[in-house]
Protein backbone atom coordinates (compact mmCIF):
# COMPACT_ATOMS: atom_id res chain seq x y z
CA UNK A 1 0.00 0.00 0.00
CA UNK A 2 1.25 3.51 -0.82
CA UNK A 3 2.10 5.40 2.36
CA UNK A 4 -0.08 8.32 1.21
CA UNK A 5 -3.11 6.06 1.71
CA UNK A 6 -2.30 5.22 5.32
CA UNK A 7 -5.02 6.50 7.64
CA UNK A 8 -2.81 7.21 10.65
CA UNK A 9 -0.06 9.80 10.32
CA UNK A 10 3.07 9.97 12.44
CA UNK A 11 3.41 12.66 15.09
CA UNK A 12 4.93 16.00 14.14
CA UNK A 13 7.95 15.28 16.32
CA UNK A 14 9.06 12.50 13.96
CA UNK A 15 9.67 15.21 11.37
CA UNK A 16 12.12 16.93 13.74
CA UNK A 17 14.64 14.09 13.59
CA UNK A 18 16.02 11.56 11.12
CA UNK A 19 17.02 7.96 11.53
CA UNK A 20 20.41 7.85 13.25
CA UNK A 21 23.25 8.07 10.69
CA UNK A 22 24.93 4.85 11.78
CA UNK A 23 21.62 3.00 11.68
CA UNK A 24 21.27 3.96 8.02
CA UNK A 25 24.93 3.33 7.22
CA UNK A 26 24.93 -0.14 8.75
CA UNK A 27 22.03 -1.06 6.45
CA UNK A 28 24.06 0.17 3.46
CA UNK A 29 27.10 -1.82 4.58
CA UNK A 30 24.92 -4.90 5.06
CA UNK A 31 23.63 -4.55 1.48
CA UNK A 32 27.19 -4.22 0.14
CA UNK A 33 28.17 -7.37 2.01
CA UNK A 34 25.19 -9.20 0.50
CA UNK A 35 26.62 -8.22 -2.89
CA UNK A 36 29.79 -10.06 -1.94
CA UNK A 37 31.90 -7.08 -0.89
CA UNK A 38 34.13 -7.61 2.15
CA UNK A 39 33.60 -4.31 3.97
CA UNK A 40 35.88 -3.39 6.87
CA UNK A 41 33.96 -1.11 9.23
CA UNK A 42 36.21 1.48 10.90
CA UNK A 43 33.32 3.76 11.74
CA UNK A 44 31.55 2.88 14.96
CA UNK A 45 33.09 3.01 18.45
CA UNK A 46 31.80 -0.33 19.69
CA UNK A 47 34.57 -1.90 21.81
CA UNK A 48 35.52 -5.36 20.55
CA UNK A 49 37.51 -6.40 23.63
CA UNK A 50 35.92 -8.39 26.43
CA UNK A 51 34.75 -7.21 29.84
CA UNK A 52 36.85 -8.52 32.72
CA UNK A 53 36.56 -12.21 33.62
CA UNK A 54 35.09 -11.50 37.05
CA UNK A 55 32.36 -9.43 35.37
CA UNK A 56 31.36 -12.30 33.08
CA UNK A 57 31.51 -14.82 35.93
CA UNK A 58 29.23 -12.71 38.11
CA UNK A 59 26.70 -12.39 35.28
CA UNK A 60 26.59 -16.15 34.78
CA UNK A 61 26.51 -16.91 38.49
CA UNK A 62 23.66 -14.49 39.19
CA UNK A 63 21.67 -15.34 36.05
CA UNK A 64 21.21 -18.98 37.11
CA UNK A 65 19.71 -17.87 40.42
CA UNK A 66 15.91 -18.24 40.03
CA UNK A 67 15.35 -15.36 42.45
CA UNK A 68 17.09 -12.82 40.20
CA UNK A 69 14.62 -12.50 37.33
CA UNK A 70 11.95 -10.22 38.71
CA UNK A 71 11.35 -6.49 38.32
CA UNK A 72 13.96 -4.26 39.92
CA UNK A 73 13.92 -0.78 41.42
CA UNK A 74 13.77 2.14 39.03
CA UNK A 75 16.89 3.82 40.40
CA UNK A 76 19.06 0.67 40.51
CA UNK A 77 20.20 -1.48 43.40
CA UNK A 78 22.09 0.29 46.17
CA UNK A 79 25.12 -1.95 45.62
CA UNK A 80 25.54 -0.62 42.06
CA UNK A 81 24.94 3.01 43.02
CA UNK A 82 27.51 2.56 45.79
CA UNK A 83 29.98 1.00 43.36
CA UNK A 84 29.61 4.01 41.05
CA UNK A 85 30.14 6.35 44.02
CA UNK A 86 33.28 4.46 45.12
CA UNK A 87 34.55 4.50 41.51
CA UNK A 88 34.07 8.26 41.33
CA UNK A 89 35.83 8.73 44.67
CA UNK A 90 38.78 6.58 43.59
CA UNK A 91 39.35 8.04 40.13
CA UNK A 92 37.69 11.48 40.16
CA UNK A 93 38.13 12.42 43.85
CA UNK A 94 34.44 13.24 44.24
CA UNK A 95 32.09 12.38 47.09
CA UNK A 96 28.71 11.18 45.81
CA UNK A 97 25.89 10.02 48.04
CA UNK A 98 24.73 6.72 46.50
CA UNK A 99 21.34 7.12 48.16
CA UNK A 100 20.26 10.17 46.22
CA UNK A 101 23.07 11.58 44.01
CA UNK A 102 23.52 8.62 41.66
CA UNK A 103 20.93 7.18 39.27
CA UNK A 104 21.66 4.10 37.17
CA UNK A 105 20.67 4.16 33.51
CA UNK A 106 20.25 1.66 30.70
CA UNK A 107 23.12 3.38 28.93
CA UNK A 108 23.92 7.08 28.97
CA UNK A 109 22.16 7.57 25.60
CA UNK A 110 18.92 6.81 27.45
CA UNK A 111 19.98 9.36 30.05
CA UNK A 112 20.33 12.11 27.45
CA UNK A 113 16.66 11.64 26.57
CA UNK A 114 15.57 11.48 30.22
CA UNK A 115 17.48 14.66 31.09
CA UNK A 116 15.95 16.50 28.14
CA UNK A 117 12.44 15.41 29.12
CA UNK A 118 13.06 16.26 32.77
CA UNK A 119 14.29 19.84 32.31
CA UNK A 120 13.09 21.23 28.99
CA UNK A 121 9.81 23.01 28.44
CA UNK A 122 8.66 23.76 24.89
CA UNK A 123 10.66 26.73 23.61
CA UNK A 124 13.58 26.36 26.04
CA UNK A 125 16.90 26.71 24.24
CA UNK A 126 19.71 24.16 24.39
CA UNK A 127 23.37 24.82 23.61
CA UNK A 128 24.75 21.93 21.55
CA UNK A 129 28.44 21.54 20.55
CA UNK A 130 29.39 21.58 16.86
CA UNK A 131 30.97 19.12 16.24
CA UNK A 132 29.14 16.96 18.73
CA UNK A 133 27.19 13.77 19.40
CA UNK A 134 24.00 13.98 17.27
CA UNK A 135 21.82 12.58 20.07
CA UNK A 136 22.12 15.82 22.07
CA UNK A 137 20.30 17.66 19.31
CA UNK A 138 17.77 14.92 18.57
CA UNK A 139 16.76 14.49 22.22
CA UNK A 140 16.42 18.26 22.66
CA UNK A 141 14.11 18.54 19.66
CA UNK A 142 11.96 15.58 20.71
CA UNK A 143 11.55 17.15 24.15
CA UNK A 144 10.38 20.42 22.61
CA UNK A 145 13.60 22.37 23.01
CA UNK A 146 15.15 24.75 20.48
CA UNK A 147 18.68 23.81 19.44
CA UNK A 148 21.42 26.46 19.37
CA UNK A 149 24.82 25.19 18.32
CA UNK A 150 28.07 26.62 19.60
CA UNK A 151 31.36 26.23 17.77
CA UNK A 152 34.23 23.99 18.73
CA UNK A 153 37.35 24.65 16.67
CA UNK A 154 40.90 23.39 16.52
CA UNK A 155 42.10 26.97 17.07
CA UNK A 156 40.38 26.98 20.48
CA UNK A 157 41.51 23.43 21.31
CA UNK A 158 37.95 22.18 20.71
CA UNK A 159 36.70 24.00 23.82
CA UNK A 160 33.66 26.31 23.96
CA UNK A 161 34.53 29.98 23.45
CA UNK A 162 32.97 31.37 26.61
CA UNK A 163 33.82 34.98 25.73
CA UNK A 164 31.93 34.60 22.44
CA UNK A 165 28.94 33.00 24.17
CA UNK A 166 28.82 35.88 26.66
CA UNK A 167 28.06 38.25 23.79
CA UNK A 168 24.87 36.36 22.90
CA UNK A 169 21.37 36.55 24.38
CA UNK A 170 21.30 33.56 26.72
CA UNK A 171 18.07 34.39 28.53
CA UNK A 172 16.18 31.41 27.10
CA UNK A 173 18.97 28.84 27.40
CA UNK A 174 18.11 26.06 29.86
CA UNK A 175 20.74 23.38 29.14
CA UNK A 176 24.28 23.32 27.77
CA UNK A 177 25.70 19.98 26.64
CA UNK A 178 29.44 19.39 26.92
CA UNK A 179 31.45 16.21 26.40
CA UNK A 180 35.01 15.90 27.78
CA UNK A 181 37.11 14.00 26.97
CA UNK A 182 35.49 14.98 23.69
CA UNK A 183 33.94 12.88 20.97
CA UNK A 184 34.68 13.16 18.07
CA UNK A 185 37.79 15.32 18.50
CA UNK A 186 39.55 13.52 21.37
CA UNK A 187 40.22 16.85 23.10
CA UNK A 188 40.47 17.09 26.88
CA UNK A 189 39.25 19.86 29.15
CA UNK A 190 41.28 21.28 32.01
CA UNK A 191 40.20 21.97 35.56
CA UNK A 192 40.82 25.67 34.96
CA UNK A 193 38.45 25.64 32.00
CA UNK A 194 35.79 23.78 33.98
CA UNK A 195 36.04 26.45 36.69
CA UNK A 196 35.30 29.12 34.06
CA UNK A 197 32.44 27.08 32.65
CA UNK A 198 30.79 26.53 36.05
CA UNK A 199 31.00 30.27 36.73
CA UNK A 200 29.42 30.94 33.32
CA UNK A 201 26.57 28.51 34.06
CA UNK A 202 25.90 30.07 37.48
CA UNK A 203 25.82 33.54 35.95
CA UNK A 204 23.24 32.59 33.32
CA UNK A 205 21.29 29.89 35.23
CA UNK A 206 22.16 27.18 32.69
CA UNK A 207 22.22 23.47 33.56
CA UNK A 208 25.58 22.05 32.46
CA UNK A 209 25.38 18.42 31.31
CA UNK A 210 28.76 16.73 30.90
CA UNK A 211 28.77 13.45 28.99
CA UNK A 212 31.90 11.69 30.28
CA UNK A 213 32.25 8.10 28.94
CA UNK A 214 35.78 8.40 27.50
CA UNK A 215 37.84 9.21 30.61
CA UNK A 216 39.56 5.83 30.74
CA UNK A 217 40.44 5.37 27.06
CA UNK A 218 44.08 6.34 26.38
CA UNK A 219 43.81 8.84 29.21
CA UNK A 220 45.27 8.88 32.72
CA UNK A 221 43.91 12.28 33.73
CA UNK A 222 40.42 11.48 35.00
CA UNK A 223 38.50 14.73 35.40
CA UNK A 224 34.87 15.23 36.35
CA UNK A 225 32.93 18.46 36.02
CA UNK A 226 31.44 17.72 39.44
CA UNK A 227 34.87 18.12 41.03
CA UNK A 228 34.59 21.90 40.62
CA UNK A 229 33.39 23.86 43.64
CA UNK A 230 29.74 24.83 43.23
CA UNK A 231 29.22 22.48 40.25
CA UNK A 232 26.62 20.27 41.91
CA UNK A 233 24.22 23.20 42.09
CA UNK A 234 24.39 23.84 38.36
CA UNK A 235 25.65 20.64 36.71
CA UNK A 236 25.07 16.93 36.22
CA UNK A 237 27.33 14.30 34.71
CA UNK A 238 26.71 11.16 32.69
CA UNK A 239 29.01 8.18 32.62
CA UNK A 240 28.87 4.71 31.15
CA UNK A 241 30.46 1.26 31.21
CA UNK A 242 30.11 0.99 27.42
CA UNK A 243 33.52 2.36 26.48
CA UNK A 244 35.52 2.14 29.71
CA UNK A 245 34.62 -1.49 30.49
CA UNK A 246 33.91 -2.99 27.02
CA UNK A 247 30.22 -3.35 27.86
CA UNK A 248 28.50 -1.36 25.12
CA UNK A 249 25.75 -3.91 24.49
CA UNK A 250 25.03 -4.32 28.18
CA UNK A 251 23.52 -0.81 28.36
CA UNK A 252 24.72 0.27 31.79
CA UNK A 253 25.32 3.90 32.67
CA UNK A 254 24.71 6.48 35.34
CA UNK A 255 23.95 10.11 35.96
CA UNK A 256 25.27 11.95 39.02
CA UNK A 257 24.42 15.30 40.54
CA UNK A 258 22.38 17.13 43.17
CA UNK A 259 19.63 15.00 44.68
CA UNK A 260 16.93 17.34 43.38
CA UNK A 261 18.19 17.01 39.81
CA UNK A 262 18.41 13.24 40.18
CA UNK A 263 14.86 13.10 41.53
CA UNK A 264 13.56 15.07 38.54
CA UNK A 265 15.24 12.64 36.12
CA UNK A 266 13.89 9.66 38.08
CA UNK A 267 10.34 10.96 37.63
CA UNK A 268 10.77 10.59 33.88
CA UNK A 269 12.78 7.36 33.96
CA UNK A 270 10.37 5.54 36.27
CA UNK A 271 7.60 6.07 33.73
CA UNK A 272 9.66 4.72 30.84
CA UNK A 273 11.21 1.47 32.07
CA UNK A 274 10.78 -1.17 34.76
CA UNK A 275 14.29 -1.43 36.11
CA UNK A 276 17.49 -3.12 34.93
CA UNK A 277 18.00 -6.91 34.97
CA UNK A 278 19.53 -7.73 38.38
CA UNK A 279 22.38 -9.96 37.08
CA UNK A 280 23.50 -7.09 34.85
CA UNK A 281 23.63 -4.80 37.85
CA UNK A 282 25.55 -7.30 39.96
CA UNK A 283 28.02 -7.85 37.12
CA UNK A 284 28.44 -4.08 36.75
CA UNK A 285 29.46 -3.89 40.42
CA UNK A 286 32.25 -6.36 39.63
CA UNK A 287 33.31 -4.34 36.59
CA UNK A 288 33.60 -1.16 38.62
CA UNK A 289 35.91 -3.01 41.00
CA UNK A 290 38.43 -3.78 38.25
CA UNK A 291 41.97 -2.83 39.36
CA UNK A 292 43.86 -0.04 37.58
CA UNK A 293 45.99 -2.66 35.82
CA UNK A 294 42.93 -3.89 33.93
CA UNK A 295 42.45 -0.48 32.30
CA UNK A 296 46.17 -0.39 31.45
CA UNK A 297 45.94 -3.71 29.59
CA UNK A 298 42.97 -2.50 27.56
CA UNK A 299 44.77 0.72 26.66
CA UNK A 300 47.90 -1.14 25.56
CA UNK A 301 45.78 -2.74 22.85
CA UNK A 302 44.27 0.61 21.82
CA UNK A 303 47.71 2.24 21.72
CA UNK A 304 49.00 -0.37 19.24
CA UNK A 305 45.89 0.07 17.11
CA UNK A 306 46.17 3.85 17.17
CA UNK A 307 49.62 3.68 15.62
CA UNK A 308 48.15 1.82 12.63
CA UNK A 309 45.23 4.24 12.39
CA UNK A 310 47.67 7.16 12.42
CA UNK A 311 49.50 5.48 9.53
CA UNK A 312 46.16 5.33 7.66
CA UNK A 313 45.68 9.03 8.38
CA UNK A 314 49.16 9.68 6.97
CA UNK A 315 48.30 7.76 3.79
CA UNK A 316 45.17 9.89 3.43
CA UNK A 317 47.37 12.97 4.04
CA UNK A 318 45.19 14.02 6.98
CA UNK A 319 46.52 16.10 9.85
CA UNK A 320 45.72 15.09 13.42
CA UNK A 321 46.69 15.68 17.06
CA UNK A 322 48.75 12.81 18.46
CA UNK A 323 47.71 13.78 21.99
CA UNK A 324 44.00 13.16 21.46
CA UNK A 325 42.28 10.59 23.67
CA UNK A 326 39.33 8.22 23.34
CA UNK A 327 38.29 5.47 20.94
CA UNK A 328 38.92 7.37 17.70
CA UNK A 329 41.44 9.34 15.70
CA UNK A 330 40.04 12.62 14.35
CA UNK A 331 41.84 14.02 11.33
CA UNK A 332 41.53 16.98 8.99
CA UNK A 333 41.39 16.03 5.31
CA UNK A 334 43.68 17.62 2.71
CA UNK A 335 42.31 20.46 0.59
CA UNK A 336 42.39 18.23 -2.50
CA UNK A 337 39.05 16.78 -1.40
CA UNK A 338 35.83 18.76 -1.59
CA UNK A 339 34.55 17.31 1.70
CA UNK A 340 35.12 14.52 4.18
CA UNK A 341 32.03 12.79 2.81
CA UNK A 342 33.56 12.61 -0.67
CA UNK A 343 36.75 11.11 0.78
CA UNK A 344 34.78 8.61 2.89
CA UNK A 345 32.72 7.59 -0.15
CA UNK A 346 35.87 7.09 -2.23
CA UNK A 347 37.42 4.88 0.47
CA UNK A 348 34.21 2.85 0.82
CA UNK A 349 33.70 2.38 -2.92
CA UNK A 350 37.29 1.75 -3.93
CA UNK A 351 38.83 0.13 -0.82
CA UNK A 352 35.72 -1.42 0.76
CA UNK A 353 36.57 0.36 4.01
CA UNK A 354 34.07 2.48 5.92
CA UNK A 355 35.36 5.54 7.77
CA UNK A 356 33.15 8.19 9.36
CA UNK A 357 32.81 11.59 7.65
CA UNK A 358 32.81 14.38 10.19
CA UNK A 359 29.79 16.21 8.76
CA UNK A 360 27.47 13.99 10.80
CA UNK A 361 28.74 15.78 13.91
CA UNK A 362 28.05 19.27 12.55
CA UNK A 363 29.29 21.86 10.08
CA UNK A 364 32.65 22.17 11.88
CA UNK A 365 33.30 18.54 11.02
CA UNK A 366 32.87 18.99 7.26
CA UNK A 367 36.63 18.79 6.63
CA UNK A 368 37.34 15.98 9.09
CA UNK A 369 37.14 12.20 9.21
CA UNK A 370 37.00 9.89 12.22
CA UNK A 371 38.47 6.38 12.40
CA UNK A 372 37.60 3.97 15.21
CA UNK A 373 40.11 1.98 17.24
CA UNK A 374 37.56 -0.78 17.84
CA UNK A 375 38.95 -3.09 15.16
CA UNK A 376 41.58 -5.81 15.56
CA UNK A 377 45.11 -5.13 14.35
CA UNK A 378 44.99 -7.58 11.45
CA UNK A 379 41.90 -5.87 10.00
CA UNK A 380 43.39 -2.43 10.55
CA UNK A 381 46.51 -3.52 8.66
CA UNK A 382 44.37 -4.91 5.85
CA UNK A 383 42.38 -1.66 5.72
CA UNK A 384 45.67 0.24 5.54
CA UNK A 385 46.84 -1.87 2.59
CA UNK A 386 43.54 -1.44 0.74
CA UNK A 387 43.50 2.32 1.24
CA UNK A 388 47.13 2.70 0.19
CA UNK A 389 46.25 1.08 -3.15
CA UNK A 390 43.36 3.41 -3.94
CA UNK A 391 44.84 6.73 -2.82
Amino acid sequence: MDKDHLKIKSSDRTNLVQEYYFSRKLKEIDELRKQGKNIINLGIGSPDQMPSGNTINKLVESAVNPDNHGYQSYNGILALRTAFAVWYKKYFQIELNPQNEVLTLMGSKEGIMHISMAFLNPGDEVLIPDPGYPTYSAASKIAGGIVRTYDLTAENKWLPDIASLEKEDLSKVKIMWINYPNMPTGAKATKEFFIQLVAFAHKHNILLCNDNPYSFILNKEHLSLLSIEGAKNIAIELNSLSKSHNMAGWRIGMVAGHSEYINSILKIKSNMDSGMFLPLQLAAVEALNNPPEWYDEINEVYLKRRKIVEEIMDILKCTYDKKQTGLFVWGKIPSTYESAESLADKVLQEANVFITPGFIFGKNGMQYIRISLCTKENLLKEAKQRISKCI
